[in-house]
């Protein structure tokens, strides 16, 4: 599932334009879901694609509720960004219990990032 979901984030990261409020919701509850059910289980690997996740989403729906400002959804937007920043805590606090420092983790997390720019440049 994690593998489903991570691939899923990537490329939502490397789209055009963005996915409509109900389908960025909707993925938004599965990953809440899961997280829900199997997030303190994670082993490093689930934690290092959870981070990227739920970092992911926090840093859209924040985005997202800055260029509307007004409406229904700012709230959703901003609960949203709120809950995956206290799954991004639980992860980067764990994966420095696993002895990563800060500096690990920052440098990890953009090499996760430029992987999959560097697979859509070279399909």
């Amino acid at each position: 599932m994690i593998d489903e979901l991570y691939e899923k984030v990537q490329d939502y990261l490397n789209m055009e334009e963005e996915i409509d409020f109900k389908e960025f919701q909707a993925y938004y509850k599965k990953v809440t879901d899961y997280l829900q059910a199997e997030g303190q289980n994670f082993d490093e690997d689930k934690l290092w694609k959870g981070l990227l996740i739920v970092e992911s989403i926090a840093s859209n729906a924040s985005n997202r509720a800055k260029e509307i400002r007004k409406g229904p959804e700012v709230k959703k937007y901003k609960r949203m960004n709120e809950r995956m920043k206290l799954w991004a805590q639980n992860f980067t606090k764990r994966l420095a219990e696993l002895g990563y420092t800060d500096e690990d983790i920052n440098e990890r997390f953009h090499k996760m990032l430029e992987e999959r720019e560097e697979a859509n440049k070279d399909s």
